[in-house]
């Protein structure tokens, strides 16, 4: 274990070590604010190699934890007036809607909202077909973005746009490019300096299929898949080749560290980085798709009604080699917690870490006073 923690938080320490143990996780990360004031920022590793040690600044995937930052984005920029939400996708970005004329109906709203119409439970995840596009389109690997949106717009939609919430990757792919569009910057510039640099998050970054940047984490699958970058065929382990990070950047392509999501987090509690009007935005309720047990896909985030005026968000994100969780409480408490591999065949649900987090807040009766968020940022 490295890192820091206040005074009285070891219910923390033990919780994630446990789950760590029980799944044969090699890195972890935690870091937990309560009221604006981090108290705990954490990295774990359990493995027998001496050369592996997580630190709280390591960097890891955060898979779809970057649909809240893009989402975040998006809204600055309707904010400042340079976009608004019922503009149509269609014809901000010059896509064809010959082979399905619905297309003309997605809106911002609508894919920040997963309520395009693509729906991945009927047809192939978009941002996972990579050598089915390249084949279809005569392109060789690597595809890249504009081929993806070629080859979506000659096809149909699952559903009428606005009438079925269906969790979409490549809705939020298109996000980032509209940002683009309309910013005149690359989606990264642009994410970095309207919602990081306001928030001093300096360390996170787009993350690199075959490549770990300085202070990355390494990440482990049982899983091998055909590479996605060249046309050999070859058969790779799944997170170093089996889908293409680069072409994801939107929707699952940032590194970052647990504190630095918690930083990011503290966008929705006030400040600089979006008004009260656009943070409201970001937590109603969509045209549909409210869930049974009343949570429900706002503009980037889950959203859990918790009591008359009260809500916790959160966001999770999975890719193989990646688990990872964001979390922010009613109560003034966020935490975000990153693992590097996710649940693979028989291995115990890694979506427990939910519960026992919760468990292991509600446990603490006296929070600590301090903050060390001078120690990192």
């Amino acid at each position: 274990m490295t890192g820091k923690a206040l005074a009285g938080l070891g219910g923390f320490d033990s919780t994630v070590k446990s789950f760590m143990q029980a799944r044969n996780i090699p890195c972890g990360q935690l870091a937990v604010v309560r009221k604006g004031k981090l108290v705990l920022s954490r990295g774990y590793t359990w493995s027998a190699d001496t050369g592996l040690k997580t630190q709280p600044t390591s960097l890891f995937r955060i898979a779809s934890i970057s649909k809240p930052v893009t989402a975040t984005a998006v809204l600055r920029l309707v904010q400042d007036g340079k976009l608004k939400l019922t503009d149509r996708v269609a014809t901000l970005l010059g896509l064809s809607t010959t082979a399905d004329p619905r297309l003309k109906d997605v809106t911002v709203l609508r894919l920040l909202q997963h309520l395009g119409g693509w729906d991945r439970a009927i047809s192939p995840d978009l941002m996972f077909q990579d050598l089915a596009i390249a084949k279809a389109l005569g392109v060789p690997l690597p595809i890249s973005q504009a081929d993806i949106m070629r080859y979506a717009s000659g096809r149909k939609l699952d559903h009428a746009p606005g009438t079925t919430y269906a969790y979409s990757n490549y809705g939020f792919m298109l996000l980032g490019r509209i940002i683009e569009k309309v910013s005149g910057l690359s989606y990264r510039s642009y994410v970095q300096s309207k919602v990081l640099t306001p928030r001093t998050v300096h360390r996170m970054r787009l993350g690199r299929t075959l490549y770990r940047t300085s202070g990355e984490v390494p990440y482990y699958s049982t899983y091998t898949g055909t590479t996605v970058f060249d046309n050999s065929g070859k058969k790779v382990s799944y997170p170093y080749g089996g889908f293409n990070l680069e072409n994801m950047d939107a929707h699952g392509g940032w590194l970052a560290t647990a504190m630095d999501l918690t930083r990011f987090a503290g966008v929705y509690d006030g400040g600089s980085v979006l008004n009260a009007a656009s943070i409201k935005t970001a937590f109603a309720k969509p045209a549909t798709g409210i869930n049974s047990d009343g949570w429900y896909y706002g503009c980037g985030w889950m959203v859990r009604p918790v009591g008359t005026g009260k809500i916790n968000t959160w966001h999770d994100g999975s890719l193989g080699g990646t688990s990872t969780l964001l979390v922010r409480r009613y109560d003034g408490l966020t935490w975000a917690v990153l693992f590097d591999q996710r649940q693979e065949g028989s291995a115990p649900s890694y979506s427990d870490i939910d519960p026992a987090l919760h468990k292991a807040a509600d446990a603490v009766k006296t929070w600590p006073t301090g903050d060390l968020t001078s120690t990192y940022f």
